[in-house]
């Protein structure tokens, strides 16, 4: 469990992430925006890799419990679907400086740790995005001329690009109503 300070020094190097790029994330600026030592960052982190790491970690606990909540419902296979897609949506909508962490490239490449930890998240999101559809075509609700693992790419594929976009576009659209919009191309697709 992450102490307040802990989560205020995550916090704290999502934005300066978000405005500045990882390479303005350091040890040095952390504590100055927080308004402490450098040993002070150093007694909660080891490094600016095991902070990256806790937010990941953060968000990962954040899919797990939405991932029960989903498979604890009696709808349907869409509506499963529309759920999950309304509540990464939703998350995003309220932090968008996390986008900036997460769905950055440039972060995890180079450091061996980070790129294993993101690399088990997308596995663990397809897996159950593809459990949910591969149920749903069991059901007949899903098409299944295409396999469980292509759809759950599709879906994850389209998400991370619209975010993705939104991000970029410096937020100027709703992204409430481009998912709304996006999903409901998506279940067209689904549906076959």
């Amino acid at each position: 469990m992450l102490t307040n300070r802990q989560f205020e020094i995550i916090d704290t190097a999502v934005d300066i992430i978000a405005r500045n790029g990882i390479q303005g994330l350091t040890i040095k600026n952390l504590a100055k925006e927080i308004g402490i030592s450098e040993p002070g960052i150093y007694r909660h982190f080891e490094s600016k890799t095991d902070i990256l790491l806790a937010l990941l970690a953060n968000f990962e606990e954040m899919l797990s419990i939405m991932d029960k909540g989903i498979q604890s419902k009696e709808e349907n296979t869409l509506d499963k679907i529309k759920f999950l897609f309304s509540r990464i949506v939703e998350i995003f909508s309220n932090e968008p400086s996390r986008i900036s962490v997460v769905f950055s490239e440039e972060i995890f490449k180079n450091d061996p740790k980070l790129k294993e930890k993101i690399v088990n998240i997308l596995n663990d999101k397809i897996a159950s995005i593809g459990e949910i559809i591969h149920d749903g075509q069991r059901k007949g609700e899903i098409r299944k001329d295409i396999d469980h693992y292509t759809l759950a790419m599709i879906i994850i594929g389209s998400l991370r690009l619209m975010v993705k976009k939104w991000d970029l576009t410096s937020q100027t659209v709703n992204l409430h109503e481009e998912g709304v919009k996006l999903v409901d191309g998506l279940t067209l697709i689904l549906k076959g």
